[in-house]
């Protein structure tokens, strides 16, 4: 089967099918074989590994990971493309295609499939999706490895920025809750076809065994979080004390800030993992 890691073979495919891109989707195929390469080795994939793909689009990167791992399962939303995979797939029985949203499925049957080993994703996924998919593999408590993904660069550096900066904010905390950040790749948008208006960074997000902090309430430390940032002009006593759900007046903030020695007026945005992880609990015990 012809690499389709390059522009030609790419397009003879889609022009063959007659397939047209659907924005809904977010769909930019991966034409840079180099790129490719460096996110499998960058995934660390070995012949031992059950990779999850997420979005795989006409197979361009399941080709690749087909080669290295033991078994791929690709999860694609687009019936459209169904067909194509297929076709670009036919040559690998290591591989299997489904097709549903990926919010939707049963990771945990596939991690069983799996004899309860750690999967490993691998993905390039598309932009206006990228955080509720991976909040929903952290959540889900499917036992994982790493987390291998194409992103644009405005979230990449979200995921790996730390308090004071203005990427900082609950994708980060969340993110390096779970895993470890590591930026494996920039790539520009010259390497996709069609080609996007952003940049994008491959980063790869390896899971902690246990969480860096420990909290009595992981939700509420989440909810918290959120809240913190849902309205980052507010200090953080007001934030939290317009939270529909957290149940906290404003003086009960305060009180703890003050019991923690910080400033009433304090943001959210200067708070790290660990502060959060504090006023969560202390937080916690007023509400019960």
């Amino acid at each position: 089967m012809a690499d389709l890691g390059n522009y030609t073979n790419t397009s003879e495919i889609l022009r063959k099918y007659q397939f047209r891109m659907q924005k809904k989707y977010g769909q930019n195929f991966l034409i840079d074989g180099n790129i490719l390469t460096k996110i499998v080795g960058a995934a660390q994939i070995t012949e031992e590994d059950c990779v999850l793909e997420i979005g795989p689009g006409i197979g361009t990167m399941t080709q690749y990971l087909a080669e290295a791992a033991g078994r791929v399962i690709a999860v694609e939303i687009d019936r459209e493309l169904i067909p194509i995979l297929e076709e670009t797939l036919s040559f690998y029985h290591n591989v299997t295609v489904l097709c549903g949203d990926i919010l939707k499925v049963d990771l945990t049957a596939l991690a069983e499939e799996n004899g309860g080993r750690p999967l490993k994703v691998v993905a390039n996924l598309p932009y206006y999706i990228t955080t509720p998919i991976i909040m929903a593999l952290f959540e889900s408590g499917v036992p994982l490895a790493s987390i291998t993904v194409m992103v644009q660069s405005e979230v990449a550096d979200r995921m790996q920025t730390g308090p004071g900066s203005k990427d900082y904010g609950a994708l980060s905390l969340a993110v390096q809750y779970y895993a470890k950040p590591e930026v494996v790749a920039r790539v520009p948008a010259s390497c996709f076809l069609p080609r996007p208006n952003v940049d994008s960074t491959v980063v790869r997000l390896t899971k902690y065994g246990k969480p860096p902090v420990e909290v009595e309430d992981e939700a509420f430390l989440f909810a918290v979080i959120r809240a913190s940032f849902n309205q980052r002009r507010k200090t953080l006593a007001n934030g939290l004390a317009n939270a529909s759900g957290l149940g906290v007046s404003r003086g009960q903030v305060e009180t703890v800030l003050e019991e923690m020695g910080l400033p009433r007026m304090v943001r959210g945005e200067t708070f790290t993992l660990e502060r959060f992880a504090e006023l969560s609990d202390r937080l916690l015990r007023l509400v019960k």
